[in-house]
Parts: structure tokens; sequence; C-alpha cells
């Protein structure tokens, strides 16, 4: 790469675009060139927009405080000044598609952390270390969009990211049923403690539409290209339950699986142990060296001592056991805004760019 590439936060001011601008702060692919949001946050310095809602306990990057927020509708002028964009815009699905494929059609790439283009059936859903392989399907969504270098990406549901990995370092056993639990962050609705008293000392055992997608979405991540889709994989099957739990970051799930060919306990030990993906042969900046982490001790991992192994990019597993009625049970920890949002995306974005997806402007 001859110089950094240029890039676009589209809902910079929510807590994703958040997270994403700080993990772009001195990034050595890539360089926050635009900032942008909602027409009631274009005008203002980026600090002003944001006003007392940033949400990280880190503080701001002084050289976005006051970068100007454009209207994420100005299509052409910020794509004439980006080389691709990251969206983490906070609207309904179908604006969302509008406004992604005006991007894309606009000769920009967008690596999405939506989930309105994950059901196109040439949009990839990519975790880099598990299924890099469909970025292939790009040059078949450039001919539908009749684009020479606009594309749209999309990374999984946070959900997902807990335990899908686990799961996929197994695949050889061939995982034919699946039941899990997730005990998902507020982050994971974009608030914090302040934002949401009510979650205190409380659990909800509903979150809108997530049930679906942890149910539907690895089924797309385990797919296969078919001439100028994605076909989704038949197996597992997958049934999930996702509760809200009174927690700021990190989605902990409990899995239960079975097989075509029951492995032995050493043998998933070894393969979460050896799992590596493209992300690791490529040493891209925000992959962690070892993607998966299995602690022996009965109480591991735990939420606020383990989310942010590898920082935020690992996934951490536990207490590994045999089932009475599935082969095995254990439990999966991610970090939901690191790993399973900005950070994912980000590293997506390394793949991209490592894979010689962005051309230059």
């Amino acid at each position: 790469m001859n110089r950094k590439l240029k890039v676009g936060v589209l809902g910079a001011t929510g807590f994703v675009g958040q997270r994403l601008i700080t993990l772009l702060d001195n990034h050595p692919y890539f360089e926050i060139a635009v900032l942008a949001a909602s027409e009631r946050s274009a005008g203002k310095s980026y600090e002003d927009a944001v006003g007392g809602k940033w949400k990280l306990n880190i503080p701001m990057p002084e050289k976005v405080k006051n970068m100007v927020v454009k209207n994420i509708n100005e299509v052409e002028e910020i794509s004439s000044l980006v080389d691709f964009v990251f969206c983490a815009v906070n609207m309904p699905a179908d604006e969302i598609r509008k406004i992604e494929e005006a991007y894309a059609k606009a000769e920009t790439p967008v690596v999405s952390n939506n989930s309105a283009h994950r059901k196109t059936p040439d949009v990839p859903v990519i975790i880099p270390e598990i299924n890099a392989d469909h970025l292939k399907i790009i040059d078949a969504q450039k001919k539908r969009l009749g684009t020479k270098r606009g594309f749209i990406v999309a990374k999984p549901n946070c959900s997902i990211q807990s335990y899908v990995p686990a799961i996929n370092a197994l695949m050889e056993f061939k995982p034919n049923k699946i039941l899990v639990c997730t005990y998902q962050a507020i982050s994971g609705s974009g608030k914090i403690f302040s934002d949401w008293p009510e979650m205190n000392d409380n659990i909800i055992p509903y979150i809108g539409g997530e049930e679906e997608k942890s149910e539907q979405e690895p089924l797309k991540v385990w797919g296969h290209i078919e001439g100028d889709k994605i076909v989704n994989a038949n197996e597992p099957v997958i049934t999930a339950q996702c509760i809200r739990v009174p927690v700021s970051d990190g989605h902990m799930a409990a899995v239960f699986v079975s097989f075509d060919k029951k492995p032995s306990k050493e043998e998933i030990l070894e393969r979460w142990k050896t799992f590596k993906g493209k992300p690791q042969e490529l040493n891209l900046p925000n992959a962690p060296e070892q993607f998966l982490t299995y602690f022996e001790e009965e109480n591991r991992p735990q939420t606020k001592l383990d989310r942010d192994i590898e920082k935020g990019m690992g996934i951490t597993v536990g207490r590994l056991r045999e089932d009475s009625l599935f082969d095995y049970k254990f439990v999966c920890l991610s970090h939901n805004t690191l790993r399973g949002a900005a950070g994912g995306s980000v590293l997506t974005a390394e793949l991209l760019a490592a894979e010689r997806y962005f051309n230059l402007k």
C-alpha cells in the first residue's frame, strides 16, 4: 500500500461509530477522512455533535474533535473524499439498504455493521477467520450493481461471534444440532447503564429479532458460493434463546452440540488450541494471535475478567463436558462491541485491504 486508505464512518456519533473511531486512530492501513451522521448532527464539530453522549471509557481521539460532521445522504460528496466507508447507522432496515447500495453504486465499498444486507444473496457475511473465501462473491455482486469497485460486505450479528468460532473449529466432526442461550450485554443495544437504568438488577428474556439472527446467520457464514449467490448450509440445525443481562460489555453463550462423528474431549481441546484463519496467516493489525482460548478453571470465562482478551478480539471458552441430551456442552464469551461489532468490521476491512479488494481512487 503506497498510502493509507481514506475512510468514512457513517453513523459516527453512535456507539459503534465511536468504537470505530477509536480503533481507526493511528491505524497502520487506514486514516479517517470523513465522519458522517444524520442531518441533525451535520455541520457541527464531531465533539459538539456527540455532546455529552461519548459512551466509551477511553477518551475521544483529539484528531476527530474538530472534524465537521457531514450528512450521510451527501453520497457523492462523501464518496469523492474516501476510498471506502464503514456503515454503523441507526435507521430502519429499508433505509439502510438504500444508503449502503447508494454508496456502493457511487463506487465506494461499504463495510457494514448493519443487518440490512445480511440476507442479500451476493453480500458476504464475514467472520474473517472462518469464511474469508466468501469474498469471492464480490465479483458477482459488482456485476449486479454495475460497479467497478463499489460493493457491500457485512459482518454478522454480534451474538453469534461468541459461539460460532468454537463450533467452526470442530466442523470436521460434522456438528448437526446446536442449542444456544446467549446472555448479552446492554452495549449490544447501543446503551450504557446511565441510558438504561431499568437494566440495573434486571434481566430481560427477549431481544427483538436476535433469535432469528442467531439461528440463521451462522448458516450463511457456513454456506458456499454457487454461481452468483451464497447458498446457506443445511446443518447444523440451531435453536437459540437470547437474553439481555445487566452487563456493560460482553456476550456469553451456553452451548449444547451434537455431532455425526463425536470427537473426544482431547480432540476438541486440540482443535480449539490450534485453530487459525486468514487474519493470523496475514498477521493483520487487529487479528488476535490466539483466536480461541480455553480456560481449565470451572468458573471461567467470566465476562468482566475475560472479555478484553487479545484486545477484545479473542474468543474465550470454558466448562467443556459431556451432556445427557447432546454430545457436549460448554460456554463461550466474546466482546460484543469489539470482536462482535466495530473490531470485527475493522478486521474485515484489513482483510479486504490485504487481499486487494480496495482499489485506490
